[in-house]
């Protein structure tokens, strides 16, 4: 670990996370049109925001801050892989790490692994992911921000699990052991004809307004107990790209496939950017 990595999670540990993530939070909900723009286009200029690929580049047509970070996109510039067995990217944005799942432990960064059950908040749920995949993928400020579905499937169940919001940047994950464990996070798991149980994770971070889900809406953040809810019952399907949620704010997505389901594609590896719909990997025809 180097000096720089270790002050910047010094800090982070002093820092009251959740207040600031909640002052934002107020500033990014703010309606008033001369602050709303304000935020708007300095986000554009500091993170290289590419406005040209959203649904709408009139800053006057979102009504604040968040609205236009969990901006749509023009209808084609994020098609979705058609094949039958491509697993695509449920998000823009990085990979931080991807590869197998070896005694219970995922890869955080070089040198560094954490718990499958500590993620997943459920020790039984983790057996299920014993020797199978996973991907962590890094959403960025400038990213597209809806998170999607990479592939068909129902919602089963979903567990929100109160935590930090350290920073989920490289230089955070090569430092902090634990980090996404630590991180509050929804973990969604899904049933798949050609998979079986998959999961998808969304991890929280600093300064993240919130995470919001196509059938909860807003997830309330904060300490307290873990909310558990089981879906079995509800028809919740979702086809291979169909959004399921959002961040406000760049978050991590994980994803945790079962052994011998999927094989990772050559593009997989650590910071290969990969855009929500593209191929990561391909169903394992066992």
């Amino acid at each position: 670990m180097n000096n720089s990595a270790e002050l910047f999670v010094a800090l982070q540990r002093i820092l009251p996370k959740h207040f600031l993530s909640r002052l934002i939070a107020r500033a990014a909900e703010s309606k008033q049109p001369w602050l709303k723009n304000m935020l708007i286009s300095r986000a554009i200029k500091t993170f290289n925001i590419n406005i040209q690929e959203a649904a709408s580049d009139n800053l006057d047509d979102y009504k604040n801050f968040n609205a236009f970070f969990t901006r749509a996109l023009k209808p084609g510039v994020r098609p979705i892989d058609t094949s039958k067995s491509s697993i695509t990217s449920p998000a823009d944005g990085a990979i931080s790490q991807a590869g197998p799942i070896t005694k219970n432990r995922i890869l955080q960064a070089k040198g560094i692994d954490y718990s499958v059950s500590r993620l997943l908040g459920d020790s039984s749920q983790a057996e299920f992911y014993q020797d199978g995949s996973f991907a962590t993928i890094y959403l960025s400020p400038k990213d597209y921000h809806r998170v999607h579905m990479p592939a068909a499937g129902k919602l089963v169940s979903s567990r929100y699990i109160p935590g930090e919001l350290f920073s989920v940047n490289d230089k955070t994950a090569q430092a902090l052991p634990g980090l996404f464990a630590r991180n509050e996070r929804l973990v969604c798991e899904f049933e798949s004809a050609e998979l079986g149980r998959f999961s998808l994770v969304f991890v929280g971070a600093m300064l993240v307004a919130g995470i919001e889900t196509q059938w909860s809406g807003f997830e309330h953040p904060g300490p307290g107990a873990v909310r558990e809810t089981d879906h079995s019952g509800d028809s919740l399907t979702f086809a291979k790209g169909d959004e399921i949620g959002r961040f406000k704010f760049g978050s991590t997505v994980i994803l945790l496939f079962p052994q011998q389901s999927i094989d990772w594609g050559q593009k997989i590896e650590p910071y290969a950017v990969v855009q929500m719909g593209e191929e990561i990997a391909q169903m394992s025809s066992k």
